[in-house]
């Protein structure tokens, strides 16, 4: 799409025109997912009716609680073709993105995730890369957000993200935090959209931001920030580095000599360094390299004529967002929601429940007295008492009971709630009710292997969006993290290690061109054995039949012990890390001791 504009008021204009369009194409989207959150909810409203239900059982609710899962999918890398350096690389990726999982707050967005899926039909995510942020040596980190699918506005008539020429994101701030991020001044604020009007303006005040990604003739992505008709942002090839250099000599501003300087922003493809860069396996880049002419090596004398090793910076080439979807729907960018599919059973328990309550509201027992009974209201606990004459009997007194027969709309009820989670596939077993059967828990943990096999194609969007994230996560460390990232891992005896993601590891030599380039071909997934949350039980007594069978060693040895309670640790045992460290400082004593007598 076209990105040169005369300026910035032509690309404003231009980029509020799209945004507008593409929401006023979503409008009946964004209207059936506030359809959906009410009835998650519970609206008592009825379709085809302004009658509102008298009360509201709220199955939607309940169902869909019972499925979200706590489970965050740890990351797994391969390489495309196997080699030692490309299987190393491969480890160091997976062990940046794990520990991204501990350090990124992957449990608060994982529930927003769930629901948010479940709700809408899929939720979306957004990568961002921080270069504000420091730690020690690091400059810069990825900033993870799970947002609604009502705050992504694709373009219209698209239903793949990668094969969007432009979409948006919006996002609301407070107006004094807009000032500071994006630097605008006090004169330019009011230019920005804010979600309320306010005569006195406040820096609690809030403001709608609007991001557009976009790809340009090449390709390439760019990004463009605005609020109303403030502009925030406009970074043409968001993803290549930029460096401020004078539009006359074409110089950096530090080294310019010119009289007068005009700055202009220059994309800086390639790293010219000067000195030689250490790999992680030990190995070197150096800082001088051949030249080469037509693929052959320019001599100089006896030797070859060397310049400076020029390194290209890495550029991402797709947007940095994700899309989960529940399940497949053809022709949607999200999947299927469960409240659009259980929206029936819905609404008709409502009516049912509403009747249930009418019902009982107008029901009682009407007493039948004489005409001359003596009634008084002096009993605090009853509230009324008849006080019957001498000798009257109390024969003469009776009542008419008018309490309604309900069992029929109860069943009704509770025949349409269980329509609705076969349709979702949810089980007794899989919500933890009582179903009133004599069973054994092996028995009981096989139903809950079934039915959660029914949401099997639910989980799999799920690691496939996790895959996707990983990967783009992957690509922003190799284009923005200069510094290597000092990671930790346990390897199989649960020792811990220092490990680090150097993306210079990842730089390969091409000897036909004479040029280095960036190796990304990995295969991202999820680790299908990092953790079961249903079948958590049965991993702990299998871990316990393999220590007796002898598939971990000796049964008696501590190191056998030891093995089985790291084990026990992965798959969240309760205290299993307390008995690792006890078998830990068993061995080491008992090696000091053998080593103290001369033993073996």
């Amino acid at each position: 799409m076209k990105t040169e504009y005369n300026n910035k008021e032509e690309k404003l204009a231009f980029f509020t025109s799209l945004y507008e369009n593409a929401k006023n194409s979503y409008s009946d989207i964004i209207e059936k997912y506030d359809r959906h959150m009410n009835q998650y909810r519970g609206s008592d409203g009825i379709d085809g009716s302004h009658e509102r239900a008298a009360t509201v059982r709220n199955i939607t609710y309940e169902i869909i609680e019972s499925q979200l899962s706590g489970d965050i999918p740890l990351p797994k890398v391969d390489p495309m073709c196997y080699s030692e350096r490309k299987n190393r690389n491969a480890r160091s990726a997976e062990r940046l993105l794990i520990s991204l999982r501990d350090k990124l707050p992957f449990e608060k967005l994982n529930d927003f995730d769930e629901r948010y899926t479940y709700i809408y039909g899929g939720s979306v995510w957004y990568v961002e890369w921080d270069n504000t942020e420091k730690l020690g040596k690091e400059v810069g980190s990825v900033k993870v957000f799970c947002l609604s699918p009502k705050d992504f506005i694709p373009q219209p008539s698209v239903n793949e993200i990668d094969d969007m020429e432009y979409c948006f994101l919006r996002f609301t701030t407070t107006r004094g935090e807009l000032m500071r991020k994006y630097a605008v001044s006090e004169d330019d604020i009011s230019l920005a959209e804010f979600n309320i009007e306010s005569s006195v303006p406040s820096e609690l005040d809030t403001v709608q931001i609007v991001i557009a990604f976009y790809k340009d003739e090449n390709g390439e992505i760019g990004k463009f920030c605005f609020s109303g008709d403030l502009v925030l942002i406009d970074i043409p090839r968001f993803y290549r580095r930029k460096v401020k250099t004078c539009a006359s000599c074409k110089d950096a501003l530090d080294i310019c000599r010119c009289k007068t300087k005009k700055e202009t922003i220059t994309d800086q493809l390639y790293e010219i360094i000067d000195k030689d860069i250490n790999l992680s396996d030990g190995t070197r880049i150096p800082h001088l390299s051949p030249l080469l002419d037509g693929g052959n090596l320019i001599k100089s004398g006896k030797d070859y004529l060397m310049g400076r090793t020029a390194l290209p910076y890495y550029t991402p080439k797709s947007f940095p967002i994700i899309i989960r979807k529940n399940t497949s729907l053809a022709g949607s960018l999200l999947g299927q929601s469960d409240c659009e599919y259980i929206r029936p059973e819905q609404q008709a328990i409502n009516k049912i429940e509403s009747r249930i309550l009418q019902k009982l509201l107008r029901s009682g027992i009407t007493p039948i007295m004489p005409e001359d009974a003596s009634i008084s209201i002096n009993n605090s606990v009853f509230g009324q008492v008849i006080r019957m004459k001498p000798g009257e009997s109390a024969d003469r007194y009776g009542k008419v009971d008018t309490t309604p027969d309900i069992s029929q709309d109860i069943m009704e009820a509770e025949r349409l709630y269980d329509h609705s989670k076969r349709i979702l596939g949810i089980s007794d077993a899989l919500q933890g009710l009582d179903t009133h059967v004599a069973e054994s828990g092996y028995s009981r943990q096989l139903k809950i292997s079934q039915a959660t096999g029914r949401l099997e194609s639910k989980r799999r969007m799920k690691h496939a969006a996790y895959a996707d994230l990983d990967r783009i996560i992957f690509e922003q460390y190799l284009a923005f993290a200069d510094e290597p990232r000092n990671l930790v891992y346990k390897d199989a005896y649960g020792r811990v290690h220092n490990a680090e993601f150097n993306r210079y590891d990842f730089l390969e030599y091409d000897t036909a061109s004479g040029k280095y380039y960036y190796d990304d071909a990995y295969l991202f997934s999820v680790d299908l054995n990092a953790g079961n949350e249903y079948q958590r039980e049965s991993l702990w007594e299998r871990n316990l039949e393999n220590l007796k069978s002898g598939s971990l060693g000796d049964p008696k040895s501590n190191v056998t012990l030891l093995r089985y309670w790291q084990c026990q640790e992965r798959a969240h045992y309760p205290h299993a890390r307390e008995n690792v460290e006890y078998f830990t400082l068993a061995i080491e004593k008992g090696e000091m001791l053998n080593e103290e007598f001369g033993k073996p």
